[in-house]
């Protein structure tokens, strides 16, 4: 059988078949095989054949830094050295789920020289606020920090996500904030991870609001109860970084969290909305700076559900970084159904899927805000 030419296969070809039927079960062929040579088809086909969750997201090192520095999986791989380039996939991925969960001591990152308190806080809600404190927290824990969550969202997200107790009635930071208690006595071990504590939110907070109004410095409630548990800790108990989760307001309990404070770690998402009310929030920091809190730095901006398939998320990443300049972590976190499914099984997404582009991402964040000083 022979294809004549311009009929779809190269007249070069020439195949033989005994049957003529189907597939030649033997034949001769004539000349070479032309290979598919359409790589930008073949890249386009491997692309939509990628699993999302499997594959590295570029965002994961920061839409402008991904040219210019490798991404947090390539990372953390490199660090295994030249004989990690045979392994499969599988191997790969249980290679960097391991020094996730128990990185090399030379791995583990710089103290800093006193306890770090920052608030997490952003007014608008679904900006990644519980989802960033519970996995910077925790890829700060697994990388030799004393770290102490301070959950003060009556919601208790953060507590649901980090394994801790927090029904209604148990001791919590509501405690220390209404009823004057010290903060230890509500502080428990977040199972799983060694040096991650968090003082757990309970429903009870809800009514917090209110509580405070009547109160005689209603606004120094939780710097109060913070520095008394720090100091009655000794030097090798004492958290490396204190890291509050604030409720999607800018109430008393917010407020609380600012005057606690020394730096304010932004989560913004990277979406037209999340824009609008930062410049709110910029204010309120700035009146807290003026008037109750003179120490209080707004110190890194972290972009959350980055999209690197659209130009808004883009555009958005532009304009903050753009304002803020230095002060905007060169990782951006990337949209991950692993980041919202670990909170469904009490873990961060470090302990539930430590190979994903999420938890690469945030383990890249915390090194950055580690190595970064207190402006």
């Amino acid at each position: 059988m022979t294809a004549a030419s311009g009929l779809g296969w190269p007249a070069v070809v020439s195949v033989v078949s005994p049957t003529g039927l189907g597939w030649p079960r033997a034949g001769r062929q004539r000349g070479p095989v032309p290979r598919e040579t359409d790589e930008p088809a073949r890249e386009r086909s491997a692309a939509m054949t990628a699993d999302p969750d499997e594959a590295p997201d570029p965002a994961a090192a920061g839409h402008d830094a991904a040219k210019e520095t490798p991404g947090a999986g390539e990372a953390l791989a490199g660090q295994d050295g030249p004989a990690a380039a045979g392994d499969t996939p599988i191997a790969a991925a249980a290679r960097v789920a391991v020094r996730l969960r128990a990185p090399a001591t030379g791995d583990a990152f710089a103290r800093p020289a006193r306890t770090r308190v920052i608030v997490v806080a952003n007014q608008k809600g679904g900006v990644g606020k519980t989802t960033t404190t519970v996995n910077l927290g925790a890829a700060l824990a697994l990388h030799g920090q004393r770290v102490l969550v301070v959950d003060l969202d009556p919601q208790g997200n953060a507590s649901t996500a980090l394994g801790v107790h927090h029904a209604a009635g148990s001791a919590s930071v509501y405690d220390s904030v209404i009823d004057g208690r010290e903060l230890g006595a509500a502080v428990q071990d977040s199972p799983g991870i060694a040096g991650l504590r968090v003082v757990p939110a309970t429903i009870d907070l809800a009514g917090a609001e209110i509580e405070l109004v009547p109160m005689v410095a209603r606004e120094l409630r939780l710097r109060r109860a913070i520095t008394a548990h720090l100091a009655a800790l000794a030097e090798e108990e004492r958290p490396d970084y204190v890291l509050i989760d604030c409720p999607p307001s800018l109430g008393l309990l917010t407020l609380n969290a600012l005057v606690a404070a020394e730096e304010v770690l932004i989560p913004i998402q990277c979406e037209y909305y999340a824009l609008e009310g930062l410049g709110q929030l910029v204010q309120t920091i700035d009146m807290v700076t003026s008037h109750l809190n003179a120490g209080l730095t707004i110190s890194t901006i972290l972009l959350t559900m980055y999209d690197a398939r659209t130009r808004l998320a883009a555009q958005v990443a532009d304009e903050v970084r753009a304002h803020f300049a230095d002060r905007v972590l060169s990782t951006a976190i990337p949209r991950s159904v692993r980041v919202s499914e670990a909170p469904s099984y009490g873990q961060t997404v470090l302990t539930y899927d430590p190979g994903s582009s999420g938890s690469l991402s945030y383990v890249e964040a915390a090194r950055e805000l580690a190595a970064s000083l207190p402006r």
